[in-house]
């Protein structure tokens, strides 16, 4: 009887994350949690062993590189082996530039949206490499493709982040791993609920245009299902993409609608009356 995949979900402890896990977990995946709190790894896999599914808490500061190694090595002892890695671990403060501290916002942002992501990656490639096949998925944003105020470093991170696993893609050929980039937009999640964050997904989205974190988690499923190399959710926000490759200025003046600077201060586009 073959085994069931093992998946290292990163950012498992709450958001899309956590749905990831439950949603794989109910599918049979021996799923892997990591995050820093350990506390919410562990009362989420007693729910995956509830229902019948195999999980294994681990913590995770994936800014720190002894804490990855100490990841992947727990996981090699405990299944023997490794078959997909779904970097999902992030974190976002979208000020203006100004507004952020030079090492504790921007050196820490970085760290975990682009470094960190790229040395969990090299850690696992060995396992993946020898067997021959797997799948590395990384959670991705809109923002790796449209650069939007107040989102500065995290355009850089996810810019980056996007550029890396194109070149990895490429690099991969003919190994047998599959590497895939989901490019969610707005997902409703308390990710980015900073009080002094200019633009908040719940309130100036669309409820149409708006994301579960379940919604994502069903995607990440399909990739893995599929094999699928690119995915944008929901699909319509290809039309940004593609207008920001076509046509910037338009993208500029549109976005200039939502955030402008008056009488010294700065608002967002649904502040303006306040």
């Amino acid at each position: 009887m073959q085994e069931s995949p093992v998946v290292i979900i990163t950012g498992a402890s709450s958001g899309i994350g956590k749905q990831t896990a439950l949603t794989l977990g109910a599918r049979g995946y021996r799923v892997v949690l990591a995050a820093r709190r350990l506390d919410r790894l562990e009362e989420l896999a007693g729910q995956i062993r509830s229902e019948g599914g195999q999980a294994l808490p681990l913590p995770l500061d994936i800014s720190r590189v002894e804490q990855i190694n100490d990841l992947v090595n727990a996981v090699r002892k405990e299944f023997g082996r490794i078959d997909i890695l779904v970097n999902n671990a992030g974190a976002a403060r979208h000020l203006w530039l100004d507004q952020y501290s030079l090492e504790a916002d921007i050196q820490n942002l970085l760290q975990i949206n682009l470094v960190g992501m790229i040395q969990l990656t090299r850690a696992v490639l060995p396992d993946l490499l020898a067997a021959g096949e797997g799948q590395i998925i990384h959670i991705s944003s809109v923002a790796s493709w449209v650069g939007i105020p107040t989102y500065s470093l995290y355009n850089a991170s996810k810019f980056g982040g996007r550029g890396f696993m194109t070149s990895l893609r490429r690099e991969l050929r003919g190994t047998g791993v599959v590497v895939s980039e989901i490019f969610p937009g707005s997902v409703d999640t308390d990710f980015a609920q900073d009080p002094q964050v200019s633009w908040k997904a719940r309130t100036v989205t669309p409820a149409f245009a708006l994301l579960s974190p379940q919604d994502v988690a069903e995607t990440i499923l399909r990739v893995i299902e599929r094999r699928s190399t690119r995915v944008v959710v929901p699909w319509f926000m290809w039309l940004a993409i593609l207008a920001e490759a076509h046509f910037p200025r338009l993208v500029g003046w549109v976005l200039s609608k939502y955030f402008y600077t008056k009488d010294g201060v700065r608002y967002t586009w649904r502040q303006r009356g306040k």
